[in-house]
């Protein structure tokens, strides 16, 4: 009455493998108890609350408050919290006012935040810096540079 039919029995896959086998994830993160020396590359976005000493490139970046990052950083979006010593070009830039950078930034659009510290150039991607207006782009764009700044 009670007894079992036997089951058809299916392979279990440990968690393990499906972690690793996933390679859809939407973030990765860089732990404040992590230091990276050499570059760092990411198709999606990345979180930075420890240290790296090398050049990231990525989707999107987030950095922490207590993060310190020495390189170049590439990426389409930023949102720079913690120390940056390092160029940096991103299409969209936010600086929060725990942010300290030294370095060139280029961006498309950028953002601000009162009591941020940047010690570098800030240049228009795609721009030569001449200082001018009179180069304008080949399709002749009138845009003009966005710049917010937030309290």
């Amino acid at each position: 009455m009670f007894s079992k039919k036997p089951e058809q029995q299916t392979p279990r896959v440990s968690q393990a493998s499906n972690f690793m086998s996933s390679k859809n994830s939407t973030f990765s993160v860089i732990g404040s108890d992590v230091t990276i020396k050499g570059d760092v590359s990411a198709s999606t976005e990345l979180h930075v609350d420890g240290a790296i000493e090398g050049d990231i490139t990525c989707a999107s970046l987030v950095q922490g408050e207590a993060s310190n990052i020495n390189g170049a950083i590439k990426a389409e979006s930023a949102r720079m919290a913690g120390t940056l010593t390092g160029s940096i070009t991103a299409r969209e830039l936010v600086i929060l006012k725990s942010a300290k950078i030294h370095g060139d930034v280029q961006y498309d659009a950028l953002t601000i935040e009162q009591g941020a510290q940047v010690e570098g150039r800030f240049a228009l991607q795609g721009s030569q810096n001449t200082g001018s207006t009179k180069g304008k782009s080949a399709a002749g764009s009138d845009e003009e540079p966005k710049l917010i700044v937030a309290n």
